[in-house]
């Protein structure tokens, strides 16, 4: 699997899914470029993109960190032209933020809540891609990997509607990109978390729903950040994930069966 002498970036590094994944891409010998709002400890925040980038330098490996606000256009321009400048090429692109925001019934929706829900699932995806695109393609090819959810497929729990069909069009913006690079060498993917122990769900999710879930779940349990790495290094690398495009990975414990 090794991704020695890849570069690759991962949205939401500071902590979760994210974090897992930039010390496993690392583990695997990719130089990881961290990007997320939250840099320094001193933020206040869980999880900074700094102390995932120490944690890597203190494992042997090689990242960056670079603050990046998703919601902001520039923000990401930025982030892929200071790679690029960087470090000559970009192998991956995790586009591993996003979040529900917060549960709202329909009756609850105003225009500001939309924009904050489609910007943050859905339009900084869209930009991320137009910028790395040409990136991959003048170098020859690349790896994507979009971050769905079960929501996408099951419509999501309550007051997640938004949400949850914010991440349907990842899934299916997800393919149909695929199938226009193709033959350029780039490979685009979904990777699809159930319900897993992050503080995302401690925020928007009771402990008695998370343990009601748990009980529907055929593994009983809720599946941990470290849990979804694989599936990501899977997709990243070309020696085993050559001849695949366009797929759908769900990691949920059993709870979906598509």
């Amino acid at each position: 699997m090794t991704l020695d002498g890849r570069v690759a970036i991962v949205t939401g590094a500071s902590r979760g899914i994210g974090k897992g994944l930039a010390l496993g891409l690392a583990a695997e010998g990719a130089t990881v470029v961290c990007a997320a709002r939250t840099v320094d400890p001193s933020e206040g925040l869980p999880g900074t993109i700094r102390e995932t980038v120490a944690a890597i330098e203190d494992a042997g490996g090689t990242a960056l960190a670079v603050r990046c606000d998703i919601g902001v256009a520039d923000d990401i321009e930025a982030l892929i032209a200071t790679t690029a400048e960087r470090f000559g090429r970009i192998d991956v692109l995790v586009n591993n933020a996003g979040g529900l925001v917060r549960r709202t019934p329909i009756a609850d929706y105003t225009d500001e809540f939309v924009d904050q829900v489609l910007t943050l699932n859905v339009r900084q995806v869209v930009w991320f891609l137009t910028e790395v695109v040409p990136v991959m393609r003048r170098q020859g090819g690349g790896n994507i990997v979009n971050v769905s959810s079960i929501a996408a497929r099951t419509g999501g729990g309550g007051g997640s509607y938004l949400y949850a069909g914010a991440k349907g069009f990842i899934s299916t913006f997800s393919r149909a990109l695929a199938k226009e690079v193709a033959t350029e060498g780039i490979r685009v993917y979904v990777v699809s978390p159930g319900v897993i122990a992050t503080d995302l769900q401690d925020r928007v999710t009771s402990p008695e729903q998370l343990r009601a879930t748990a009980l529907q779940i055929p593994m009983r349990r809720i599946g941990t950040p470290d849990e979804c790495t694989g599936a990501f290094l899977y997709l990243c690398s070309d020696k085993l994930c050559g001849y695949v495009t366009g797929q759908v990975i769900e990691v949920n414990g059993g709870l979906l069966m598509p």
